[in-house]
């Protein structure tokens, strides 16, 4: 399996480069057999499954799940969940709280483990409150995943003014 992290603060104009750019990544793996993990979300898991359907490559998308049955997401990771169901030929339930930032990189951590490769989003930053995409990094980089980092020259990151809107 290969899985994706990143940060959640990426440019709409970045989406779009990482998009194409993970195409012709993921189009490799199509051959050997490979399938794309995403936890539901909004950007980066969007352009990710994107370019895994175009790429021809099988995706299974995770939803946190309570007692068995699918937690209710946050306005703007409904919409991204939805389009990534109809994108992906599995679906799995793990138990977390969508809501809660540690359950969340848990769960990250959680689904790392059952990965080979994690392609990896990221701009060298350190983590913070908001993002974890450099522990996730190192927290891969540990269990012995292969990790390949993508940052393009472009690349940018929304302003606060921007992601809080």
């Amino acid at each position: 399996m290969i899985a994706v992290v990143g940060h959640p603060d990426l440019a709409a104009p970045t989406l779009a480069m990482l998009e194409e750019e993970l195409y012709w990544r993921l189009a490799e793996f199509v051959r050997a057999g490979s399938a794309g993990l995403v936890r539901a979300g909004h950007g980066l898991p969007v352009a990710f499954g994107r370019a895994a359907r175009a790429a021809g490559l099988a995706l299974v998308t995770v939803l946190p799940s309570k007692n068995g049955v699918p937690a209710v997401l946050d306005t703007c990771d409904r919409r991204a969940a939805g389009e990534l169901l109809l994108l992906s030929e599995q679906v799995r339930l793990l138990e977390y709280d969508p809501a809660d930032r540690s359950a969340c990189t848990g769960a990250d951590e959680n689904l790392l483990r059952t990965c080979g490769r994690l392609l990896a989003v990221w701009d060298g930053s350190p983590a913070t409150s908001r993002d974890a995409t450099a522990h996730l990094v190192a927290y891969a980089r540990g269990c012995g995943i292969d990790v390949e980092v993508l940052w393009p020259a472009d690349a940018r990151r929304m302003a606060v003014e921007e992601e809080l809107s």
